[in-house]
């Protein structure tokens, strides 16, 4: 008895799917812009006392994605995305609070501009991190706000290392305090889509204190 032909219908990738594959290379902790190298303060923060465990790490963290250094980054990055204009860059620099939060978002942001031009053989210069993040993100046609929510992701695993190293925390409590943030990733990430210049602004002091505090910090692991 002849056996009826299966028919194999093609299926599409759908572009949300590419756009995460490639956000999520792009974000990676394996892309080389050594992300892994600074703690954004954290360092001392620890040092200090100000962070010992699980929950006031979340809620540095949740200082962080509200209005600190981690919202900052996102209206940058989505106001890369709408403009190439040079003044988003040099107020990106203008905004880092101290010597070490300007060369962590230069370092990683020449870093990132020069394995781009490596890899998708596309120029971007010279830019912050963030900056750089949003250009790349408008050139690739991906969508800036699963962009910024998976930059703000990224953003949130590489302090969550540092401070499983430095509490010291335990990996499970690491993976609890990374699936805490996460939905708030998603909020601010929709909250700030189509954010411009205009809509920065910075008042998690103490974070900008401990980045502070922590370029004469006599003994360290991380550089900022």
């Amino acid at each position: 008895m002849a056996m009826a032909a299966h028919t194999v219908t093609p299926t599409v990738t759908p572009p949300m799917t590419t756009d995460v594959l490639t956000l999520s290379q792009l974000l990676s902790p394996s892309f080389p812009v050594g992300a892994f190298a600074y703690s954004h303060g954290l360092e001392t923060a620890i040092n200090e006392g100000a962070i010992s465990d699980a929950e006031s790490l979340r809620a540095w963290m949740s200082d962080l994605l509200e209005s600190g250094g981690a919202r900052c980054d996102a209206v940058l990055l989505n106001a890369a995305y709408a403009s190439d204009d040079p003044a988003i860059d040099a107020t990106a620099r203008a905004f880092a609070a101290s010597s070490e939060r300007l060369m962590e978002t230069d370092l990683q942001g020449a870093a990132f501009c020069d394995t781009v031009q490596a890899v998708w053989g596309q120029s971007l210069g010279r830019l912050c991190y963030p900056v750089a993040v949003g250009r790349l993100a408008a050139i690739l046609d991906l969508d800036v706000e699963l962009t910024t929510a998976l930059y703000l992701q990224a953003f949130i695993s590489n302090l969550t290392a540092a401070a499983m190293r430095l509490v010291p925390l335990g990996q499970v409590d690491g993976q609890k305090t990374q699936v805490a943030l996460k939905p708030r990733c998603v909020q601010i990430a929709a909250q700030l889509c189509g954010t411009t210049l205009d809509d920065l602004y910075n008042t998690a002091w103490l974070s900008d204190i401990a980045a502070m505090r922590h370029e004469t910090q006599y003994s360290r692991i991380f550089r900022s």
